[in-house]
């Protein structure tokens, strides 16, 4: 029997928490809202256009590359077109893309009303957009960056790029930086601080610990390329020389600190998207994951070990060999924990009763590519065949298995997946299935033929090349499956958008999962939760106990009261979340204008933005006027 876990709508608690909680459609509402659950959609969408644009880009190099000698695009604009490619793919897609999962989701999955800081939250949306609009408007003016996704110096600096399109790509970065630091510190409060009571750490869902895992990676590894970036501006625009050897710098020192950063994003990526995975198999197995002690202890594993594998990225620049050593076996020591959550996958699924929906397939559609890509890891911590095979479009193919196959099939069947919780609508089965095969097919069109054409020789980042080298028809076999893999992409993109229209409506669980998103209505209410979930099993949607306390629960009214919780998910208290303001969109616009001051040269324009910027933040940091009543009220969590 079925257990209602949403209090009825009418009791005046419920009423007097819609009041509270809502916001009143208008502009300034859309620019000052705090909702997670609409600010994750923000960036959700943000990231897919970008992805379209990152896309057109490639399919444009692929058209390129189709035969020898084309002569489509200019040296330098294929220049540009691979950079962006690279550079928003990585930047400006994967990570803010699975950030707005995390902004979604996470406060549902761990029965929260918001994200630990909204204001904060809201800032770093606002950011992201404005760092996306400068590196995208760069391109589209013919001065994007142009030096490849990791701007390796001397190539980067001024002597060989005397354009802008570098200084944009040093300054954008550092840009999205402060969102991307602020977003990972956001989820790992929220993830701390903000559970359920009696949801203990050994029962947060796998994708939680996956976003916590990937924020502390962030706020460790991120440092390295703020530092980077910034060293690479002051030598390009005021003459130091961090990196140039004939004034005592060193160019490897731009290297080391890039791939520290650089390795750990690779798991940065793929992390949330491992999450992804276990959060949609119980669903489609009606079981839990298999094995979730040693889920969570390789989830932080690969988060530790990441950070010591940077080295063979650079396997061919001339280090000690005795250092190679070291690299290599923390290379392949990394594989096991990879291993471990393939095979509790497998025996999910073995031990499970399967149903074949769309979310699963794009699930088993990554397990398949990711182990692909994982073979062609191993090969690569080989020191002697690493040497033989870098830059060349091996390289290329690995990358895009581990990254494209490993982390957007996650997503997709993420989309799929959440696409009920997040619009009210469900999607057309039998366009999604379509959508998978082309998207399966085409990938491994695309990709798989670049390792053949990598091991004839044919090196990475050409814009064009002779006929008669043996790489004519993998090339052809590769932009094909290119077109066949942006078709399915578009059914994707149609699919989402047919929904969102003209969709049934969706049920508040149309999967019969097992995660506390799936106890909300679709989509969650503002507050999300009326009562705050007592959580008693790592399955509370499946746990009887739970979903009658969420049905006659007492409601926790107040103006905008959250609940905050102990490591052991003990009880706290109660605190007042802070309303909508206009505040983090001022401060980003702020921060726009330093960037846009020092991109141009004019620096005056950066210090007055940089002074609009630290008024801002202190009018927000500023504590509100409050009389005893109101601030007794506060305390208490009650609406005043």
């Amino acid at each position: 029997m079925t257990v209602q876990t949403e209090p009825d709508q009418r009791r005046p608690e419920v009423a007097e928490l819609e009041h509270a909680w809502h916001e009143r459609p208008s502009l300034r509402t859309w620019l000052s809202t705090v909702d997670h659950k609409r600010i994750g959609r923000r960036y959700m969408v943000t990231a897919g256009v970008f992805f379209a644009i990152a896309g057109v880009d490639a399919i444009i190099m692929r058209t390129q590359l189709s035969r020898p000698n084309n002569g489509l695009v200019t040296p330098e604009e294929f220049n540009q077109l691979f950079t962006m490619h690279g550079t928003a793919m990585i930047f400006l897609f994967a990570t803010p893309m699975f950030f707005g999962f995390g902004n979604f989701l996470v406060p549902l999955m761990v029965g929260a009303r918001d994200m630990a800081f909204p204001r904060l939250n809201a800032f770093g949306y606002w950011v992201f957009l404005g760092a996306g609009s400068v590196m995208f408007i760069s391109q589209f003016a013919g001065a994007a960056p142009d030096g490849g996704w990791f701007a390796y110096v001397p190539l980067t600096d001024r002597p060989y790029s005397p354009g802008r399109n570098l200084d944009v790509y040093a300054l954008g970065l550092l840009f999205l930086g402060v969102s991307t630091t602020i977003g990972a510190i956001n989820f790992i409060v929220t993830a701390l601080k903000m559970r359920a009571p009696g949801m203990s750490l050994n029962r947060v869902p796998l994708f939680v610990w996956a976003m916590v895992g990937t924020s502390f990676m962030v706020v460790f590894a991120l440092p390295a390329l703020n530092l980077a970036n910034a060293m690479l501006f002051l030598d390009r625009r005021f003459g130091t020389h961090f990196f140039d050897p004939t004034h005592g710098g060193n160019s490897l020192l731009w290297q080391h600190l890039f791939w520290v950063f650089g390795h750990p994003d690779v798991y940065i990526i793929v992390m949330p998207a491992l999450g992804i995975v276990s959060s949609v198999l119980p669903g489609f197995c009606r079981r839990g994951v298999a094995a979730y002690p040693l889920m969570v202890l390789a989830l932080v594993t690969i988060a530790i070990i990441s950070f010591g594998v940077w080295v063979h990225h650079m396997f061919a620049t001339g280090l000690p060999f005795l250092s190679y050593s070291f690299f290599s076996a923390a290379s392949t020591l990394i594989t096991i924990p990879s291993g471990i959550q393939i095979f509790a996958w497998l025996a999910t699924m073995l031990r499970g009763r399967i149903i074949a929906g769309v979310p699963f397939l794009f699930a088993v559609g990554f397990i398949v590519n990711f182990v692909l890509g994982g073979f062609t890891g191993v090969m690569f911590a080989m020191t002697v065949f690493d040497q033989q095979v870098t830059d060349s479009y091996f390289v290329v193919a690995h990358f895009h298995y581990v990254l494209f196959g490993g982390a957007v099939f996650p997503l997709l069947a993420g989309v799929y997946y959440w696409l009920p919780k997040f619009t009210g609508r469900m999607f057309h089965n039998g366009l999604g299935k379509w959508a998978f095969w082309l998207v399966f097919i085409g990938f491994n069109t695309t990709f798989f033929p670049m390792h053949v054409s990598g091991l004839l020789g044919m090196p990475r980042r050409v814009y064009t090349y002779p006929t008669g080298l043996g790489w004519d028809p993998w090339n052809l076999l590769a932009t094909i499956g290119a077109y066949v893999l942006a078709l399915g992409l578009i059914l994707v993109a149609t699919g989402v958008v047919q929904a969102i229209r003209r969709g049934p409506a969706a049920p508040d669980d149309p999967w019969g999962a097992d995660t506390l998103e799936w106890a909300t209505s679709s989509p969650p209410r503002p507050y999300n939760f009326a009562v705050i979930p007592q959580v008693h099993s790592l399955h509370p949607v499946w746990d009887e106990r739970s979903r009658e306390a969420m049905a006659t629960g007492d409601v926790l009214a107040g103006h905008r009261a959250v609940l905050t919780s102990e490591l052991d998910g003990d009880r706290e208290g109660p605190v007042e979340m802070p309303e909508s303001s206009l505040l983090p969109f001022a401060a980003a616009l702020g921060l726009l204008f330093v960037v846009l001051g020092l991109l141009w040269g004019q620096y005056w324009l950066a210090v007055l933005a940089a002074f609009a910027v630290f008024i801002t933040l202190a009018r927000w940091l500023w504590p509100p006027h409050r009389t005893p009543e109101e601030a007794g009220v506060a305390r208490e969590g009650r609406a005043p």
